[in-house]
């Protein structure tokens, strides 16, 4: 027999059922790795992973819109843990951050009585990370302090505002999706409200006017319906407000901007995608569906690779990956070529069905991976896809024109060792290799596999179906079914079936299709079987169908319980079983009752025509069933005694002791004894009947006048020497039997629907339903323990109620949820470690801050023991964690992952990338004598780049390229003389004059510009190297600056090729972000090294706060001596000293020992100088000898083998050398 654990005291919580239109948006997958979910007014927490429901938060009254987990970039130790934090705002717009794992509330906020519109968290710098922008309707943004509640600033708009949206490259870009068109704000600061209104944008779409619809060649095939949208909806984004007969398209659904590359944004509507590039204002992208094909909802863009996750109104997930913009040589049809982004559809899911009342609402991806997506439905499901890799090639379709997909050969950025073990689909970047751009080499086939994409349905959660419900508890735990009690719920449905849950998992045990039509009342008749019983809508004569069955739970069998009973009778108003659970009593409204034994199935009684009209009906629990043991026992022993001779008597005693243990346990299988038992009624005039049940005898006994005082009796409840009737007037009537007292009570809350007593011997409690609440009474007192009512203290109608232990009720209600509550009925939140979840959940962030930081040790690195061992933890990931061949690099990224964080996952994928790339280069070089440090000029090959959602941090050969691209494209898109002269302009900073010529020249005739235009293609082409003619342009470009036009005397530098004095100028003028892409485009690697680290100072600089950001710069250089020492001042000192670690085994932290060692040269300090350049490796050994030249060979030096001096300023470093 399998064990049992019994938990007898069951953590409160809430089961929750159908969503409500107003919770579509609230839905968030965070960094934490779980999911929000809101429901009616609580929250879900969801672990994805095991499909389990872990928290459930209540405290809104009203139904909540969004919410939003905290974000997890910020460096993590003991005074900033792993938490969950969590926003969520209401429609009645009040905003609660939550500590979800204690389920309680940091603090609320209210601001205006309307639903919240949109939440975030702001990112952007170290300061603070308790920062939170809420718009409240109809046109307020405000800042939050998400830990004390107070309000930093608050700035209203002109018009309605729907949503916003974060530029993810430069914070201080935000985006506004108004009900009239989009609001740019580009000086956004957490310091102060934005100044200005911000730029006002309107989305117009021309009617295919014939400037923007090219004709077709007459060799080219007719365009398909896409195509033709394409040509169409060539969007123009304009300032002015477009004019009646240019319909303005405002029923863009969503905005976002792409997280994958810089200033390209997404626009959402119900037929087609829109991708804009920021800087043009226009259209370089459409994902447009066919006629018939099913309409967008929702789109959610990747940072990881150039792809869209698509939700349609059927359910369906779309992944679509943008395709290599290299042109091939073998594209006949000219409509193929034409440089745009395109989408290409690479993996769908299976669509729902839809109905009237299931529909989909929301999806959300993982952030951490990208490669997991969940599907909220309106009927409460969530749907948990998996997106798989599969390598293989596709079945050859020549027609679909899709080029094949990648997967890189490498695992957490390394490539993969021979030997190594990897974790399959880790992320959606280890899963598909690069978009491809023009002029650059597809990398060799020998680094990439070919894959096809796959999504999995992993898990599915399914909530309760809609309201009205009946619910039931089984019978109560004692001490004799201790060993096999399990707390089982039955919720009986509107649509015939019964729902069982396990309260001590909150999961559900079994799913019942009992009934056809809605299910009034349940019984439980034992542990594991019950009697449900439902009646049919009314014909017209007033008589239904009813249906009365007996389940048994283990086996799911299911009988008709009356037989062929049921068709075209009054309906059943109420089933009572017995204490003993013999007998069962079937009233009817217009009918007689019927009393049926239960044991045998059979009707002993069916009551005459002329007995009275039952309103109220409880079974005594009091019986016979001891004393007739006894009887039977002492009858039993005599026949015994009786069976052997008195001579005999003395020798068999024994025997005769087990032919009593025999024949007791014959009588307790064979259920031969039928024990007494009573019940009362009441009938419509307030009477009291009382009758005796015993085998199949059936008797009158006493009846009881009505009492004056109560109107008609609705129900009774009889607990030892208490019996408590409730009438339709709100009176209770207590009645003590022992005392033969009766006590009247008045609770003025109307018609009392359903009295209950508490299990438990002793236990007086007893909980009552109105049509507005309920109430917990003690009835040795007479007194009210707590209430609640609808309006005053909860917003929902309860509809069925019932005692789960004796300390908790359950309550149904008319939100589609059932809760189990306290006695106090205050619903409340419970914390999560008190739960008994049937699988084991991983988020570190519900452990102890100490604990998870151990758990984060343990996993990184142990070189304590030499070897990886696992004993704390069961992840999926453990034979991969204890490989030998797993790097530290990827050891760091696969925890950053595996924890969720940000801030770390970041780090570590710029740290790896480039102490690779600069250790390979060190490896190309030959070491000079001069031992330089190694430039950014010795780049890697360029098979593994950055990936360009990394912007400004990627090497500067793939910048430029990737810029080159982006400028083609937006030459071919171009639609107006302002955005060819952008163009233009992009094309002499990108250096490309020649193409910037003939755009210039392109200018017409009538154009104010054309004669400006024309000289400028004068200048460009006649600029020659000569010293007067730089000096005059260089003095012009400095006149031009010192008066306000930046750009134009930047981009007069950068023809006369001093952009190191363009960047510096724009550095000057506060143009940060613009001095570092010119950098990048422009300047040799030097040059662009020094701009870079001048941006990095002023990143680190109070006023900016931004170190982490810094960091990442100055890793993008290779300064890693630097990157330590940063780390270690900013006491990030786990991270420093992996990272230092990790550039020893890189040998990239030896240019700086070699620098350390000459210093220690210059100050004649030998030894000290010997044992760094023994450090330095090739380079060190050339100073060594120098360092010993003439002295016959050189001295053993002694490695320092602790790594922690490492950790420590050059200047102890320094006091080292010198002793």
């Amino acid at each position: 027999m399998i064990p049992y654990t019994v938990n007898i005291k069951l953590a409160a919580r809430t089961l929750t059922g159908t969503l409500n239109l107003q919770n579509k948006t609230a839905v968030d997958w965070g960094w934490q790795g779980l999911i929000a979910q809101g429901c009616h007014s609580s929250i879900l927490i969801i672990d994805p992973k095991t499909s389990q429901t872990i928290q459930v938060l209540e405290r809104h009254k009203a139904n909540v819109v969004k919410v939003k987990w905290s974000r997890e970039n910020y460096y993590h130790n003991m005074s900033s843990p792993y938490c969950l934090r969590l926003a969520s705002g209401d429609a009645s717009g009040k905003i609660i951050v939550w500590d979800v794992v204690s389920g309680t509330a940091h603090c609320e906020i209210q601001e205006h009585s309307k639903p919240i519109q949109d939440l975030e968290w702001l990112w952007n710098q170290d300061a603070s990370r308790d920062l939170l922008l809420a718009i409240h309707p109809p046109n307020y943004i405000v800042l939050w302090n998400g830990d004390t509640g107070t309000k930093l600033w608050k700035k209203s708009y002109a018009e309605n505002i729907l949503s916003f949206s974060f530029d993810p490259f430069d914070p201080s870009n935000m985006a506004l999706l108004t009900s009239e068109g989009i609001v740019f704000i580009t000086d956004f600061t957490h310091s102060k409200p934005p100044g200005s209104a911000g730029k006002k944008v309107y989305i117009a779409s021309p009617h295919a006017s014939p400037a923007h619809t090219k004709p077709a060649p007459a060799a080219a095939p007719a365009p398909t319906g896409a195509k033709k949208a394409l040509n169409k909806v060539k969007v123009l984004i304009t300032n002015e407000k477009p004019t009646a007969e240019a319909v303005t398209l405002n029923d863009c659904l969503q905005l976002s901007y792409l997280p994958s590359k810089r200033n390209h944004m997404l626009l959402l509507y119900p037929r087609e995608i829109l991708i804009l590039d920021l800087e043009l204002s226009q259209t370089v992208g459409v994902v447009a569906i066919e006629r018939s094909g099913v309409p967008f909802i929702q789109v959610i863009p990747c940072a990881q690779r150039d792809a869209l996750y698509c939700l349609h109104e059927n359910g369906c997930i779309t992944l679509r990956v943008c395709r290599s913009t290299i042109t091939s040589e073998e594209a006949s049809d000219p409509e193929q070529s034409v440089h745009e982004l395109v989408y290409d559809l690479r993996s769908q899911c299976d669509a729902i069905r839809v109905t009237k009342t299931v529909r989909p609402y929301r999806m959300v991806i993982c952030p951490v991976n990208e490669n997991n997506a969940a599907l909220m439905v309106s009927d409460g499901r969530a749907m948990l896809w998996e997106l798989k890799a599969h390598t293989g090639r596709a079945a050859a379709n020549p027609s679909s024109g899709l080029s094949p997909l990648y997967s890189p050969v490498s695992f957490c950025g390394a490539p993969l060792g021979p030997n190594q073990k990897r974790i399959q689909d880790l992320s959606l970047n280890s899963m598909i290799g690069q978009t491809l751009i023009a002029g650059e080499a597809p990398p060799p086939s020998s680094n990439q596999q070919e894959v096809q994409l796959k999504f999995l349905l992993t898990g599915l959660l399914s909530g309760l179906p809609l309201p009205p419900f009946a619910i039931r508890m089984c019978p109560p735990l004692t001490t004799k079914n201790i060993n096999h009690y399990q707390p089982l719920l039955a919720v009986g449905t509107s649509n015939g079936s019964v729902l069982v849950y396990n309260l001590t998992s909150g999961l559900l045990h079994k799913e019942l299709s009992v009934h056809s039509c809605e299910v009034r009342g349940i019984e439980w008749v034992s542990l594991t079987s019950f009697l449900s019983f439902a009646t049919s809508a009314p014909n017209n004569m007033g008589l239904v169908r009813n249906e009365l069955q007996h389940v048994d739970l283990p086996t799911g069998r299911c009988f008709a319980f009356r037989g062929e009973r049921g068709n075209d009778e009054p309906p059943i108003e109420m089933i009572k079983v017995s204490h003993l659970k013999q007998y069962l009593v079937v009233v009817f409204r217009d009918k007689p009752l019927e009393l049926w034994d239960i044991r045998t199935g059979t009707l002993l009684r069916e009551m005459a025509k002329n007995f009275p009209t039952v309103t109220a009906l409880e079974w005594s629990p009091s019986h016979n069933l001891k004393s007739l043991k006894k009887k039977q026992m002492a009858a039993r022993e005599a026949m015994a005694r009786q069976t052997v001779s008195d001579a005999e008597q003395s020798s068999v005693e024994s025997s005769v002791i087990s032919l009593l243990q025999d024949a007791e346990s014959k009588s307790e299988t064979s259920q031969a004894i039928s024990a007494r038992e009573h019940f009362v009624f009441t009938d419509t005039d307030g009477q009291v009947y009382h009758i005796t049940v015993e085998g199949n005898t059936v008797k009158d006994g006493a009846r009881i006048p009505p009492d004056g005082s109560m109107g008609s009796i609705a129900c009774i409840a009889w607990k030892g020497d208490t019996l408590v009737l409730g009438d339709v007037d709100g009176n209770l009537n207590f009645w003590d039997l022992k005392a033969r007292l009766s006590r009247g009570i008045p609770t003025h809350r109307g018609w009392v629907k359903k009295i209950r007593f508490a299990p438990g011997k002793g236990n007086q409690k007893l909980l009552v339903m109105y049509t507005d609440g309920a109430e917990v009474w003690d009835t040795k007192e007479v007194q009210m323990v707590s209430s609640m009512r609808i309006g005053r203290n909860v917003n929902y109608r309860i509809l069925d109620i019932d005692w789960c232990t004796s300390d908790k009720v359950v309550l149904a209600s008319d939100d589609g949820c059932v809760r189990v509550l306290e006695m106090a009925m205050k619903s409340a939140s419970y914390r999560m470690d008190e739960q008994d979840l049937t699988d084991p959940v991983w988020c570190p962030y519900l452990l102890l801050p100490r604990a998870a930081l151990t758990l984060k040790s343990f996993l990184l690195l142990q070189p304590w023991s030499g070897t990886f061992t696992m004993d704390i933890t069961q992840v999926d990931m453990k034979s991969v964690l204890q490989d030998p061949e797993l790097s530290l690099l990827q050891r760091c990224l696969l925890v950053s992952r595996l924890f969720g964080d940000e801030s770390d996952l970041y780090f570590w994928t710029v740290a790896s990338h480039y102490l690779q790339s600069f250790a390979q280069a060190r490896q190309l070089s030959v070491s000079t004598a001069e031992g330089q440090p190694q430039s950014e000029g010795t780049q890697p090959p360029p098979q593994n780049h950055l990936d360009i959602c990394n912007d400004v941090l990627c090497e500067s050969s793939y910048f430029q390229k990737f810029q080159l691209d982006r400028v083609h494209l937006q030459e071919v898109k171009r639609s107006s003389y302002e955005h060819t002269k952008k163009c233009a302009d992009q094309l002499l900073l990108l250096g490309q004059t020649d193409r910037a010529v003939q755009l210039l020249l392109e200018t017409s005739a009538d154009n104010p510009s054309y004669y400006c235009d024309s000289l400028k293609a004068c200048l460009v082409t006649t600029i020659t190297s000569s010293g007067p003619s730089q000096s005059t342009i260089k003095l012009v470009a400095t006149n031009m600056i010192a008066n306000g036009k930046l750009a134009e005397g930047v981009q007069l530098l950068c023809l006369i090729d001093k952009a190191a004095d363009a960047c510096r100028y724009l550095q000057t003028y506060g143009e940060w972000n613009r001095a570092a892409w010119l950098a990048k485009v422009r300047l040799s690697p030097a040059e662009s090294s020094d701009v870079l680290k001048r941006w990095a100072e002023h990143l680190c600089s109070p006023q900016v706060n931004h170190k982490s950001k810094a960091i990442l710069v100055l890793l993008s250089l290779g300064c890693f001596y630097k990157v330590g020492e940063m780390l270690h001042s900013m006491r990030h000192f786990d991270r420093a000293a992996l990272f230092i670690e990790a550039c020893l085994k890189y040998g990239v932290m030896e240019a700086a020992f070699l620098d350390y060692a000459r210093l220690l040269r210059t100050l004649g300090l030998r030894e000290g100088a010997a044992l760094w350049a023994s450090r330095a490796g090739s380079a060190g050994e050339q100073l060594m000898e120098e360092l010993f030249q003439g002295e016959g060979g050189m001295p053993e030096v002694i490695l320092v083998t602790d790594r922690s001096l490492l950790l420590q300023k050059p200047l102890q470093l320094l006091t080292v050398g010198l002793q």
